[in-house]
């Protein structure tokens, strides 16, 4: 693996299990600022070195890459600009946890190119375990979504 895909892969990783660890705190009305802080920098910074690898055409990655970041940018505006105040509570929460997803969502599509043994069961990415996974990761993220916004009631930053 060339070191700037490693870098890039690192980059995503660190911004689901940071994202991870602060959606477990938002589900707890517990903003976590350094995990929330880390994962939206990581995240940005896994979205921006994934627009300097060789673009040659449109690719699905970039679609994912141009969502996610107009994601991220609704949710870092919530909570850096506007702090949380009224309606920007529920954008920065449904932002935070749409950009969590869409980071997961390719993790999945990786697991299934890359591990030899999903490879064998989803070769081509639209077989039913590939589609069956995905839509367990989807139903989680909407319940996990769903629930924070139920729950989250810190106001400030």
């Amino acid at each position: 693996m060339a070191p700037f895909t490693l870098f890039h892969v690192i980059l995503s990783l660190i911004g689901i299990v940071t994202g991870l660890v602060a959606l477990r705190g938002w589900l707890a009305s517990q903003l976590r600022p350094g995990w929330t802080a880390a994962f939206l920098a990581s995240t940005l910074a896994t979205t921006i070195t994934g627009f300097l690898f060789p673009i040659t055409a449109f690719t699905p990655a970039i679609g994912v890459g141009i969502i996610t970041t107009a994601f991220l940018i609704g949710a870092i505006v919530a909570l850096y600009v506007f702090g949380l105040s009224g309606r920007w509570r529920s954008v920065f929460l449904i932002c935070s946890t749409i950009a969590l997803y869409f980071n997961v969502f390719v993790l999945v599509v990786q697991a299934f190119l890359k591990i030899e043994t999903l490879n064998a069961l989803a070769p081509n990415g639209n077989e039913p375990p590939f589609a069956i996974v995905q839509g367990i990761v989807l139903l989680a993220f909407l319940t996990a979504g769903y629930l924070s916004l139920r729950r989250f009631r810190t106001v400030s930053p």
